[in-house]
């Protein structure tokens, strides 16, 4: 187990809509909002592309142009800022997120690691979106990693349930990869639920020697899911792409609220915070 705790903020999400929700969307915005969560701790930024015309900001861009806008404000912003891209699209095109990361260079892209139905219930028995399959086949990842190789971009290995876990060790084992850096996504209502006792459980699936974060989606129960990531050693991230509610149930103002809380949790677990030039040296 490191001491030293990198802490990811999640700036914004994919689909929220900012007229109500504290979500930034322009360059300027994410800029302002990552300085918020660089202050407070975080060295490193999860982004995710915005339109940029009026009225249309809570739908997704993967315009190289809006990429580069945002990465420049973002490391004007936050000097030696480790900057980490999304890259999940529903179905097999992913020309637009690799013409960001060709675009872009980040540090880190977001590698969706296996397939899932991606459902959610309401409470009257229908559906909350219709039923859709979030597809990534190997041959997909593959394409993704080799983009990666190609920009020295560091693949993190989004894992959505336990099966897509010890997928990510066999990606290792028949040479896909070198280094693995897990991401384990907990609170997806089709996925692993943000659940403590199953994160202990998942340490024994991942391989000897790599990184590992939580992301966690939810309200004030992912917090408790937060402080076992700290306590086992693992990496932590949270922004208002992941939640909105602090650990009182509370509703954050935005991403610096989240991550002061975050730090928290990891001092009061024995860890430090690593600086930018620490988690460079531990994540690249």
């Amino acid at each position: 187990m490191s001491d030293k705790a990198v802490v990811t903020c999640s700036i914004t999400g994919v689909l929220t809509d900012p007229k109500q929700h504290p979500v930034p969307v322009t360059a300027a915005e994410m800029a302002a909002s990552a300085r918020e969560a660089f202050d407070a701790g975080a060295s490193c930024m999860h982004i995710h592309f915005r339109q940029q015309e009026d009225g249309k900001g809570h739908l997704p861009s993967w315009q190289p142009s809006v990429a580069m806008e945002i990465a420049d404000s973002i490391r004007n912003a936050c000097p030696d800022v480790i900057l980490n891209f999304t890259t999940g699209t529903i179905d097999r095109d992913q020309q637009g997120p690799i013409d960001c990361i060709r675009a872009g260079k980040p540090e880190i892209a977001a590698c969706n690691a296996g397939s899932l139905n991606y459902l959610k219930a309401r409470s009257n028995g229908s559906w909350a979106w219709p039923p859709m399959l979030f597809e990534n086949p190997v041959e997909k990842i593959e394409e993704l990693l080799a983009v990666m190789k190609e920009m020295n971009t560091r693949p993190e290995f989004e894992c959505f349930d336990v099966g897509i876990v010890r997928a990510v060790g066999m990606f290792q084992d028949v040479g896909m990869v070198d280094k693995l850096d897990y991401n384990l996504v907990m609170g997806v209502a089709s996925g692993m639920p943000a659940d403590p006792e199953l994160l202990t459980i998942l340490m024994k699936y991942l391989k000897p020697g790599s990184h590992w974060q939580s992301t966690l989606i939810g309200r004030e129960e992912i917090w408790p899911v937060h402080q076992k990531t700290a306590e086992l050693g693992g990496h932590l991230r949270t922004g208002v792409e992941d939640t909105f509610y602090l650990p009182d149930g509370s509703r954050t103002s935005g991403n610096g609220q989240l991550i002061e809380a975050l730090v928290t949790i990891a001092e009061q677990a024995g860890r430090t915070i690593a600086s930018p030039k620490e988690a460079r040296e531990l994540f690249l």
